[in-house]
């Protein structure tokens, strides 16, 4: 059996106890972890098409390690200017093992410790988080003000680097902080905070 599942904004095909690299994803090495956007499944010749994706199925999987991919060169030049740029990059990746392919009515294999759809909350109420930010944390499964404040500053940076250079530039050191008053509905304390901060980081 085989399915098409939506991770981290990517489609992969897999099937069980296959591993699969995928754009970091938040949570620990061993940590199972559940995808709910199944877009098809088939079993030989039985295929089921999701509208846009199947009600009920989802795949799990295991969190196996965190790596870098390989390094990949950006070159930049412009013609008669004398400009010429070169970078290196190696993208923050995340190795998951599938366990279990189930259709609506299926039971799992193994009951997911998290899920990596679930709505989550409006990351924009934290200081220095714009729409493109909070996308790229939701996009990673750091969709909650707990899962923000459980993240490390630096390891935020590193979600926000990986999902656009144009986010790079953004200061989380007080991120972690607000998100655990939002978490907990101390808004006045959150907002007291906030009014000394610009950007994320004191006036």
């Amino acid at each position: 059996m085989y399915a098409i599942v939506e991770i981290a904004g990517q489609q992969f095909k897999v099937a069980k106890d296959q591993k699969v690299f995928v754009n970091r994803l938040a949570g620990k090495e061993g940590d199972s972890i559940t995808f709910d956007k199944v877009l098809l499944a088939g079993n030989g010749d039985d295929i089921t098409l999701g509208a846009p994706v199947i009600e009920g199925a989802h795949v799990g999987a295991k969190i196996t390690r965190h790596l870098k991919g390989d390094k990949v060169i950006v070159f930049k030049k412009k013609r008669r200017k004398g400009f010429r740029k070169k970078n290196g990059h190696r993208q923050y990746l995340t190795e998951i093992s599938i366990e279990d392919i189930s259709l609506k009515g299926g039971k799992p294999a193994a009951k997911p410790a998290k899920k990596a759809t679930t709505a989550g909350d409006d990351l924009k109420k934290i200081e220095g988080v714009g729409p493109k930010a909070a996308e790229a944390l939701a996009n990673a499964g750091v969709d909650t003000f707990a899962k923000v404040a459980k993240t490390s500053a630096e390891e935020l940076s590193n979600i926000l680097s990986e999902a656009s250079s144009r986010l790079a530039h953004l200061a989380t050191a007080t991120w972690p902080q607000q998100a655990q008053l939002a978490a907990d509905g101390k808004w006045d304390e959150l907002k007291e905070l906030q009014d000394k901060l610009d950007g994320g980081v004191e006036k």
